[in-house]
């Protein structure tokens, strides 16, 4: 699965089985710890916050006065009256593996100043960021020369590029088991889950108000599964499937992200006199994989046809980066010109592996994955038929699971009957988590209440998209818990019309391969608007970057 954190793609999660998490379990052993507050900057943190602490935490929560590791905390409380204090906040912004120190700092970035009452706690889960250990396992995984995504051709035979793929993978899990050992073990969402219920107990509270985003949906459904008495209000944006945890869910992106690759072609051939690449979608998408064709015979300027994926997948998960990757599409097709597109996936590239090593070590280790490549093997070739952008790509990504050494667990049954009402947000057309997800939690959840956004794609992009019918009921529900009316049957309760896709940006390009004068006669030659009304720096870790493929 590819990863979820809000761009910031792209998804996830460690459990005990099932038997063990019945609502009437006693509570955990606890090591009492406190935080002991201090300026960000004190500390070297990035936080968003203006005080920041580490918790301290068993390794394992089954021997909690064993080994401890440090979770990296950060604060922005809030300066309202007592009378309108409304509780901590904690955030996750997915991944697995995504930072969440500075989002604390989007406090003041919730819609009506509903964000204004709480306390905003960011932190890094444990193996993230500045939490200690932070897990890393091989620094320059993702840097060089990769084998091929796609296998040279069809068969039975496994092609050298797979086996290439398969001895990085498995290079990679033993490096990571050789470096944290039993850790690793203790890398599962309900490990995370456990955690968060430390904070609260640190915090001083006896219930959270939670926002997640992506892969943060997920931790959020457990912990309200696990201790739902401990829950005052929860906001899960871009909701994953619970009943596909991890492998399904994997297949499940391939073929939604086929559906927002369309999306962008048709938008790019709407926007023909800025771009030249076509009129219509199926030609633009012609365009798009006969590159893909040819970078896989050479590569320009360190740019092949895996870095030409990362570049336009990454793009795929926030539709205000449409602008700029269609900039660098028709730059190449009319041009030759690989500079933009080199841009851009540094800028999809992450600058450490972090977070791809934890993505594994909860992933891999949340459930258990095919254990025999051939049925990767045969359900990428078969998924692949319809949905090429990303279903190669996303096989690499996930391979180590194949080989990583701790054992994996089963999935805590997601079951919100006990849990207060939830709001949920999607996209109808959210690649890294399909709307069917969303569906799927409020299903669990009989109390949530689903908000949508027709036809967007952002993903987890509606807490700070922007949209004045989404926002109020963000604000609604953050100022006093009112939801809308809940409808019957397998629906959104609210369906609200999307925003306006982003205008062409950047200069338009003729079809001699000359960019024309930005000037107001240029066809095409539109100006380059902030298609989000926010921070889009913040907003770009919120909705979901992707790893530059350290698969």
């Amino acid at each position: 699965m590819k990863r979820l954190i809000v761009p910031g793609l792209v998804a996830t999660t460690g459990l005990v089985a099932a038997s063990l998490l019945t609502l009437g379990a006693a509570p955990q052993a606890r090591a009492a710890s406190t935080i002991d507050w201090v300026s960000c900057e004190k500390l070297a943190m990035g936080g968003g916050g203006t005080e920041c602490g580490y918790l301290t935490v068993p390794q394992s929560w089954s021997d909690p006065n064993g080994t401890k590791i440090k979770l990296a905390i950060s604060r922005n409380k809030s300066t309202l009256p007592a009378a309108k204090y409304q509780g901590v906040m904690l955030v996750n912004p997915g991944g697995p593996g995504g930072s969440g120190l500075s989002f604390s700092g989007i406090k003041d970035l919730l819609p009506n100043g509903s964000g204004a009452g709480y306390d905003w706690i960011g932190f890094d889960p444990r193996g993230v960021g500045d939490s200690k250990p932070a897990l890393s396992c091989i620094d320059d995984y993702a840097e060089g020369k990769r084998p091929p995504y796609i296998p040279a051709k069809r068969g039975k035979v496994v092609t050298s590029s797979e086996k290439s793929w398969l001895k990085r993978s498995k290079k990679y899990a033993k490096a990571c088991a050789a470096k944290y050992g039993p850790l690793l073990q203790n890398m599962r969402t309900v490990d995370w889950v456990k955690d968060m219920d430390a904070l609260r107990e640190a915090l001083g509270v006896s219930q959270i108000n939670y926002l997640g985003f992506s892969y943060g949906t997920y931790l959020g459904q457990v912990y309200a599964t696990m201790y739902p008495t401990r829950v005052r209000r929860m906001i899960f944006d871009g909701n994953v499937d619970p009943r596909g945890v991890w492998y399904q869910a994997q297949l499940s992106q391939d073929r939604a992200f086929e559906k927002v690759a369309n999306q962008f072609f048709a938008w790019t051939a709407k926007n023909n006199s800025t771009y030249n690449l076509g009129t219509k979608a199926s030609a633009v998408r012609a365009k798009y994989l006969a590159v893909v064709k040819e970078l896989r015979s050479k590569r320009v300027d360190g740019i092949g046809a895996n870095e030409w994926t990362d570049t336009f997948v990454h793009a795929m998960y926030a539709e205000f980066l449409w602008p700029d990757a269609a900039h660098a599409f028709a730059s190449w097709v009319l041009k030759h010109d690989m500079s933009s597109a080199k841009a851009a996936f540094r800028d999809a590239s992450e600058p450490d592996d972090n977070v791809f090593a934890v993505y594994n070590a909860v992933q891999c280790t949340d459930t258990a994955w095919p254990a025999d490549y051939k049925t990767w093997r045969k359900d990428a070739f078969k998924t692949a038929k319809n949905a090429p952008v990303l279903t190669w790509s996303n096989v690499w990504f996930n391979t180590a699971c194949i080989y990583w050494p701790g054992n994996p667990g089963k999935p805590v049954t997601v079951n919100g009957s006990a849990a207060p009402p939830i709001l949920l947000l999607n996209a109808t057309l959210d690649g890294a988590t399909p709307y069917a997800g969303a569906l799927e939690v409020r299903k669990r959840f009989p109390k949530s209440v689903l908000v949508a956004e027709q036809d967007a794609t952002t993903h987890a992009g509606a807490t700070l998209g922007g949209n004045p019918c989404i926002d109020k009921r963000i604000s609604d529900y953050l100022l006093s818990g009112k939801l809308p009316a809940r409808k019957s049957g397998s629906t959104a309760d609210v369906m609200c019309a999307r925003t306006a896709l982003p205008e062409p940006g950047l200069l338009p390009i003729n079809s001699t391969g000359v960019t024309l004068p930005h000037v107001a006669s240029a066809p095409g030659s539109l100006p380059a608007p902030d298609p989000q009304p926010q921070d889009q720096s913040l907003f770009d870790k919120i909705v979901g970057l992707l790893p530059a493929r350290t698969r």
